[in-house]
């Protein structure tokens, strides 16, 4: 503030001043008129004075106020014009009215009045509508947004005042720039894994076997080379990798073509050589990234072999994972996990054995065949069945008759309740704790197994003590089988246990017809010398004659897509049961010329159920995958939200997808 107006009397100090003088004056007039009367004149020519001051104040005032205004205009327009951001106001149709002097140099033109906004800044949000408006005012954001947009090869970031229809543009280059090197330079690693070195090389001799990791090693280190990969043989089988973000990015394009190059170059082997590739990116520290990319790589094993798996933060792709799983050719490892499981047991109060929600044959089959194992060390056990369903409504009818096998069946509530510290709980044909019959069975036991056959996915029981997930084989019946035969000397099943196995193995192998392998007909025969009634299971799965009726109406609506690729659309508001829908699916893989089927249905439950199913040249369960769903190569669900057109719609837009990527067919 200036001295002029710290000099000035202020408020009513002044007027009481002058009434104060006044007073003296009358007083002294009362007393000698005429020193009052001089007394009154002086008082007149202070006021004079006094007036004469204010008149000079306020014409000095107002030359400063003038002054001050011209020079802040003056330095206003000049500051405008030279800020190092720019200034943008636009019309109520979106149109430039004004900008300063950078906007003009940004653009490379003098003026751009006149220009809409639509023209000189495509990535502009639209005008916001009122709801969006009073969204802003709850959350304080006086209807501004930040958006950024790229012009003459420079970066800008955009704020926007809707309300002032006014855009503050700021260079953000360097920074957009740093960003970018930052992003592209960040460490990523990776492990591969040679997963099949032993089945294909199986008969050679050293001199043969050296030879053959030595080609693959050789492509191995062409690819890394072409990609900007560091790459470091740590045993015959196992490399390590240390690349960048940027150098990830042009894999994941690529669609780790390395896999493809190297299957094709070993296919002359009587079991072709396949690699699988565990990525991790997203953290700084290397120990987080060893262990993501251990768990990727675990991750791309759990579902065969043959692909890659990235974990990027939350983000887990898969690339590859066109070809079936190999079947192991050793009973090592069956022999290691029926011996944990015996120990498991033994050490447990009681066992309880659950499957996936709406239970099939194959669920009940080995939640019998583990029971049994519990039962040769005399371990009370239970299966968790949360009631009938289609599926298994006639083997459940013949259950009942057995009065020692029925009881054995109990609810999720009373499993919860049987549920203590020693517990052991066994989950099979399933891995993901959300598909399990009761979830909460899973929160509440503090030792978990599982026995699955399912291609791993994301969601998995991590904290399980023992894991026996091998997708090579046909069903979980074959694997519980082999554990049988390990886990006891002298295996006792009963012809009615005997035949509820092979009927769930019977049943995921399409009565032997896919993905089976040697292990599954050693398992058959195992069961059959067993006691298994092999006419009794083609009873257990005799069709009922509406059910074919309802299949064969959905059937008539199919039509091919893609050259290869059967799709059926039920009826609108017409609901039908999944196991009906997946039954569709298995009847259109019969037809000639079709290599996959997809069949779209409402469920009774109001969810839109898809069912998908192949001959094993094409990967469904990276179809389902991508909706949500997941399951086998030959054998993929998944259930959506919504219509069914829309569901028609997302299943349309995935394989559009995948076959403009890497191709629908192998």
């Amino acid at each position: 503030m200036p001295s002029l107006l710290q000099k000035r009397w202020h408020g009513y100090q002044t007027v009481w001043m002058f009434m104060l003088q006044l007073l003296l004056v009358i007083f002294i007039s009362y007393y000698n008129w005429v020193l009052g009367l001089v007394s009154l004149c002086l008082v007149g020519v202070l006021a004079y004075m006094m007036l004469q001051a204010e008149r000079r104040f306020r014409k000095d005032l107002v030359k400063y106020v003038t002054d001050l205004t011209y020079r802040i205009k003056r330095v206003e327009g000049e500051a405008v014009g030279r800020l190092p951001f720019g200034i943008i106001l636009y019309s109520d149709d979106r149109v430039v009215e004004w900008h300063n002097r950078f906007v003009g140099g940004m653009f490379g033109r003098e003026s751009v009045v006149g220009v809409p906004l639509t023209e000189l800044l495509p990535p502009l949000p639209q005008p916001q509508t009122a709801k969006e408006k009073e969204k802003d005012k709850k959350e304080h954001k006086a209807g501004k947004n930040t958006v950024e947009v790229m012009a003459h090869n420079r970066y800008y970031e955009l704020t926007i005042d809707h309300d002032e229809r006014l855009i503050y543009v700021h260079d953000m280059t360097e920074l957009a720039m740093l960003r970018e090197r930052y992003e592209n330079e960040r460490a990523a690693l990776g492990i591969v894994m040679l997963d099949n070195l032993d089945e294909a090389a199986q008969g050679m001799d050293d001199q043969q076997r050296t030879a053959l990791i030595a080609r693959v090693a050789s492509a191995l280190t062409a690819w890394a080379k072409q990609h900007r990969i560091y790459l470091r043989r740590l045993s015959s089988e196992r490399y390590l990798m240390m690349l960048n973000q940027r150098s990830l990015n042009e894999l994941e394009q690529s669609r780790f073509v390395i896999l493809d190059e190297v299957r094709e170059m070993t296919a002359d082997l009587k079991v072709p050589m396949t690699l699988s590739i565990g990525l991790a990116f997203g953290t700084e520290r290397f120990s987080e990234l060893g262990e993501l990319a251990q768990s990727s790589l675990d991750m791309a094993l759990g579902r065969g072999g043959d692909q890659a798996a990235v974990k990027a933060g939350q983000r887990l792709s898969f690339y590859g994972g066109k070809t079936g799983a190999v079947e192991k050719r050793t009973r090592v490892r069956a022999r290691v996990i029926a011996h944990a499981l015996r120990d498991l047991m033994q050490e447990s109060d009681r066992v309880i054995i659950m499957g996936h929600q709406m239970p099939d044959l194959d669920v009940i089959g080995s939640s019998i065949g583990v029971m049994k194992a519990a039962d040769m060390y005399k371990v009370e056990a239970h299966i968790v069945l949360d009631g009938p369903n289609p599926g298994i409504e006639r083997l459940m009818e013949r259950i009942d008759k057995e009065e020692a096998l029925a009881r054995r069946f109990i609810s999720p509530e009373q499993a919860l309740s049987l549920m203590t510290p020693h517990t052991l709980l066994v989950v099979v044909d399933t891995h993901k704790a959300s598909m399990t019959m009761e979830p909460r069975l899973v929160e509440a036991a503090r030792r978990v197994v599982v026995v699955d056959h399912h291609r791993r996915g994301e969601e998995f029981i991590n904290d399980a003590v023992l894991v026996y997930l091998e997708p090579y084989a046909s069903s979980a019946g074959e694997l519980v089988t082999e554990l049988l035969q390990y886990i006891h000397e002298k295996v006792e099943l009963s012809p009615l246990e005997a035949t509820t196995i092979l009927a769930g193995i019977t049943v995921d192998t399409k009565h032997f017809a896919l993905h089976t392998g040697s292990r599954t007909f050693e398992a058959a025969a195992f069961l059959r010398r067993m006691g298994a009634d092999t006419a009794m299971v083609q009873r257990l799965l005799k069709e009922d004659l509406q059910e074919y009726i309802a299949k064969a109406d959905i059937i008539k609506h199919a039509r091919m897509i893609h050259g290869h690729i059967a799709l059926a659309v039920a009826e609108p508001n017409r609901r039908i049961p999944q196991l009906l829908i997946a039954q569709v699916a298995d009847t259109l893989l019969n037809m000639t010329n079709v290599l996959a089927s997809f069949v779209i249905s409402e469920r009774p439950d109001g969810l839109i159920g898809i069912s998908a199913r192949s001959l094993g040249t094409m990967n469904v369960q990276v179809v389902m995958e991508r909706l949500g769903g997941g399951g086998h190569l030959t054998n993929a669900a998944t259930q959506l939200e919504g219509t069914q057109e829309e569901a028609e719609k997302r299943l349309l837009a995935v394989l559009d997808e995948i076959e403009k990527e890497e191709g629908l067919f192998e």
